[in-house]
């Protein structure tokens, strides 16, 4: 599995995780990475900060950030770059994805992929 984070988005990403050390159990905080149906084009990006990734998750380390992937979400996002973007209108995360056969150009978060299923909601 490979996900790459560019230097920027894993030094926000490490912000966000506060330096984390392992806590009681061991588990140390980590961004989990997935996919799930919805968005405007039919699929959309979501990022959780967790330090009890799921059982199946894919686990590798960028730097100093554990990456959980979800099994599940794999396929879709082998290979995928995340960055982060900071603009005076917006800035974020953003996610270039070679699996990608579309995106929406307004949001950014939302993917199509493979058969085009399902179908997205326009973003208003």
């Amino acid at each position: 599995m490979t996900v790459t984070l560019s230097e920027k988005a894993e030094f926000h990403l490490q912000a966000l995780l506060g330096g984390s050390a392992p806590n009681a159990n061991g588990a140390t905080k980590g961004v989990r990475i997935s996919v799930k149906d919805g968005g405007c084009s039919g699929h959309e990006y979501a990022m959780d900060i967790t330090s009890k990734p799921q059982p199946d998750d894919l686990v590798s380390q960028q730097g100093k950030v554990l990456v959980y992937v979800d099994a599940k979400s794999a396929s879709l996002l082998e290979g995928i770059v995340v960055d982060f973007v900071e603009g005076v209108m917006e800035s974020g995360f953003k996610f270039t994805n070679p699996n990608a056969t579309d995106k929406c150009g307004g949001c950014g978060k939302s993917l199509k992929a493979g058969d085009g299923k399902p179908t997205g909601v326009p973003c208003s």
